[in-house]
């Protein structure tokens, strides 16, 4: 058996267009894999791709060698929690609510359900948040709410899209941190991000070989390699299609814009 989440060969079309191609990748349980790519390149597409919810796609996506498509919802959700880059939640809803409703694979009691709700929210930080409604939490309160939800659905993978979207940078970093130590408590993470210098938030200070990054460029795979690999500004360049200068900060690497011409 080939355990976690395998996609072979996968592409997806839409509208005639080709939105991804030949698209092959193994997520193994524990690893951590970070998608990146200019607009348009395919990650969004991918993550549902890889929840079994996108159409025309070809090629072969499991979960321990079975179609995450055959999945019923419980097994899905054991297997796979989603933070979309967009969430819009109208209902009148108390933020506790929200989270249990997460548990619903469990066969569980009330008391149960709203303990381990409260605890995801105490793990970020947002246990004060737990009477509120829903439509009253600011942008940055939501998005730890939603990462809540996925603490509580208590998923085997992560799959993250933008995920510190609309955030101050001082929550982007404290939300990437969040997500390092999901992973480093021994679950899966793939996770989309445009902002490249978060990635270094995603492992601790000399575990950036831990991290794999895969580039997507125009919806197929441009690169995959490690986190700390000296050629990966040279991918990133060819891949984002700018120039970047390398910055060391306190154990960590930094790409910034450079002026220099292409």
């Amino acid at each position: 058996m080939s355990h976690g989440l395998n996609i072979d060969g996968l592409t997806v079309v839409a509208s005639e267009k080709k939105i991804l191609q030949g698209v092959s990748l193994h997520v193994a349980p524990g690893e951590c894999l970070a998608v990146v790519g200019p607009n348009g390149a395919g990650k969004s597409t991918l993550l549902r791709a890889a929840l079994g919810l996108s159409r025309g796609c070809t090629g072969t996506v499991t979960w321990n060698d079975e179609a995450v498509r055959s999945l019923d919802g419980r097994k899905r959700a054991e297997a796979l929690a989603w933070l979309p880059q967009r969430t819009s939640i109208r209902e009148i809803l108390p933020v506790l609510d929200f989270v249990k409703a997460a548990r619903f694979r469990f066969a569980e009691s009330r008391v149960a359900a709203t303990n381990a709700a409260l605890s995801a929210l105490a793990v970020v930080h947002a246990e004060a948040l737990s009477e509120r409604i829903l439509t009253t939490l600011s942008g940055g309160e939501f998005q730890r709410v939603m990462m809540a939800t996925l603490i509580a659905q208590d998923a085997q993978i992560f799959l993250l899209d933008e995920p510190a979207n609309h955030l101050d940078p001082a929550r982007q970093v404290e939300f990437y941190r969040m997500i390092s130590e999901q992973w480093q408590s021994g679950r899966s993470v793939v996770c989309v991000t445009h902002d490249i210098n978060l990635l270094s938030q995603l492992a601790p200070s000399g575990d950036a070989n831990k991290v794999r990054v895969l580039g997507l460029r125009e919806g197929s795979p441009a690169f995959e390699m490690r986190l700390d690999d000296a050629r990966l500004r040279e991918a990133l360049e060819a891949v984002f299609s700018m120039h970047l200068e390398v910055a060391e900060v306190a154990g960590r690497s930094y790409f910034l814009p450079s002026s220099r011409p292409l």
